[in-house]
């Protein structure tokens, strides 16, 4: 998998995370700074708002801060800043849903939100003739996995949005190899009864590593 992680050199990263590890906010930065882009795409398909997004993701980078020390390498640093941000935005999802919804908000264009989500994900060609119903069934797909609980949903969007092996999600999440097949498995299952998905996962995909 390419990405964020391999922008440094192996050597380069190993050596930014250590002096992270050891307190250096410049060392930190520069890993940040690599990853931001990428952590604000993902944040905006999360919450589809930019705004929300960018403090997510800043949200995200203070708490990876917060937490260096306890990032031991056995997951790519990418894969356990997505982990951060799916906490994150759970967390911020449970504190707007307690919490009356301002009039502003209903107002909003959803159709307006959709097309901005279209243009900032990745690996998206709007000119290409099937681009228009692979972005819907992402979007169908991503509605889904929202549906999920927590637990579920974590793995699969670790899984499948992160592109991470299931060693990696256990690392990232602090669970067993075992723990993460099984809830893995429960929510392919639990995906597979919902009519309005299209079917993304194969028939391997919950016992890949």
């Amino acid at each position: 998998m390419t990405g964020p992680d391999k922008q440094f050199g192996e050597v380069d990263t190993r050596q930014l995370l250590q002096r992270a590890r050891e307190g250096e906010a410049e060392a930190f930065c520069a890993l940040a700074q690599a990853h931001e882009q990428r952590l604000f795409q993902q944040a905006l398909a999360l919450c589809r708002n930019p705004a929300t997004a960018e403090d997510l993701a800043a949200d995200t980078l203070i708490e990876a801060w917060k937490s260096i020390r306890r990032f031991d390498g056995t997951c790519q640093f990418s894969t356990w800043l997505y982990a951060i941000l799916l906490h994150r935005h759970q967390k911020l999802f449970r504190q707007q849903r307690s919490r009356p919804v301002p009039l502003s908000l209903l107002t909003g264009s959803e159709a307006e939100a959709r097309e901005q989500l279209l243009e900032r994900l990745p690996d998206i060609q709007p000119a290409a003739p099937d681009a228009l119903a692979q972005a819907e069934a992402d979007a169908r797909l991503r509605q889904a996995v929202e549906a999920l609980p927590e637990k579920h949903r974590l793995v699969v969007s670790l899984r499948f949005f992160e592109d991470a092996s299931l060693p990696e999600i256990a690392a990232a999440l602090g669970l067993s190899v075992g723990t993460v097949k099984s809830r893995l498995h429960h929510a392919l299952e639990k995906l597979r009864k919902m009519k309005s998905v299209v079917n993304h996962f194969g028939s391997a995909g919950d016992t890949e590593t």
